[in-house]
């Protein structure tokens, strides 16, 4: 018997990832499938390359009816928007369903930071406190018992994979840290939006959300509280890639010992990641190619001209959401934690 969850929000991009991952998950099944959307759509209408792959009873959509829900689903995925989530998550739990949030709602400790971010009030300050930061490399015995789990950002999980065995190892300065980061247009969202437009996009390249961006806060929170480093500061600078999916991102920071070399910074990264599946340490610099739909990061290091260079890639809707929620998923029920995943 497959373990019965939900999918909230299915009609986006990661919902659209989750339902596959969960199509071929050997201990997971989509049981309920709940949208605001009126009438609820057939998911395989909505995206007929999941004609077949969801079972008959479950195609369609269903309005988010947190009893229903609790009678049947054991965790509940939620794609929903920010305020969204935090009207949901607490019924949920109520019932009993354990959470897996790929909205921000939870990730930022601080409510008046989040606040700050995403510029409305966070209503659940109870769960906020008990909510677990599901970097699952990083986090992974925390996650093992939490009841609700805030999926990291995209862009954050790279920067986190990347940093934090360099800031554990002391071996680079926080506070010389530059995040040139770059994402696939589907990071975005599947809402239409002008900028986004085919003619907007293709052969195109642009920075945006220079200093105001959302995940900056949740970049230097991971940083501070995983890396070990109380004033961890970072310049991150997205731009917006003219292709579906990926996020790769270059980072610089000055070492802390001028003697420090490439093989140093390899060796802090092999030294972190040497027993995880999803994170590849590689001999030269990966590209988007090497990592999309996959649930892999492939991360590099090396010293030029007396300054660390990382490079680190993922698939932004895979290990940057629906493949990373599966992850942690995966460890709160007590499943092999690669289950379902590529």
């Amino acid at each position: 018997m497959r373990i019965p969850v939900a999918v909230l929000g299915p009609t986006g991009y990661t919902g659209l990832e989750l339902l596959e991952i969960l199509s071929r998950h050997p201990g997971m099944e989509a049981a309920y499938l709940g949208s605001a959307r009126s009438p609820g759509p057939r998911i395989d209408e909505e995206f007929p390359r999941l004609i077949g792959r969801t079972a008959e009873d479950v195609v369609r959509c269903m309005p988010i009816d947190h009893d229903a829900i609790g009678r049947a689903a054991r965790l509940a995925f939620l794609c929903l928007p920010h305020e969204a989530c935090l009207t949901h998550a607490p019924e949920l739990l109520r019932r009993g369903v354990r959470v897996v949030d790929l909205s921000a709602a939870y990730r930022l400790a601080d409510a008046g930071a989040y606040e700050l971010a995403y510029g409305h009030r966070h209503t659940d300050a109870g769960n906020l406190r008990g909510a677990v930061y599901g970097l699952t490399e990083w986090t992974r015995d925390r996650v093992r018992g939490a009841a609700l789990v805030a999926n990291p950002g995209c862009y954050p999980t790279a920067a986190a994979i990347a940093l934090l065995p360099l800031l554990r190892a002391g071996v680079i300065r926080e506070s010389t840290i530059i995040i040139d980061a770059a994402s696939g247009v589907s990071g975005a969202g599947r809402e239409p939006k002008p900028h986004l437009h085919f003619v907007e996009t293709a052969g195109n390249y642009s920075a945006y959300g220079i200093g105001t961006h959302r995940h900056q806060p949740e970049i230097e929170q991971t940083l501070r509280t995983l890396g070990a480093r109380p004033a961890a500061r970072t310049l991150f600078v997205p731009h917006l890639l003219p292709v579906e999916r990926g996020i790769l991102e270059t980072i610089y920071a000055e070492p802390v010992d001028a003697r420090t070399d490439t093989a140093r910074l390899q060796e802090a990264l092999n030294e972190s990641y040497a027993r995880e599946r999803f994170v590849c340490v590689r001999e030269h610099a990966p590209s988007l190619r090497d990592v999309v739909r996959t649930n892999r990061a492939h991360v590099n290091a090396r010293v030029v001209a007396g300054r660390a260079v990382v490079v680190a890639a993922i698939d932004n809707l895979v290990k940057g959401a629906a493949g990373q929620a599966v992850q942690n998923a995966n460890v709160m029920l007590g499943l092999d934690e690669h289950a379902g995943l590529e």
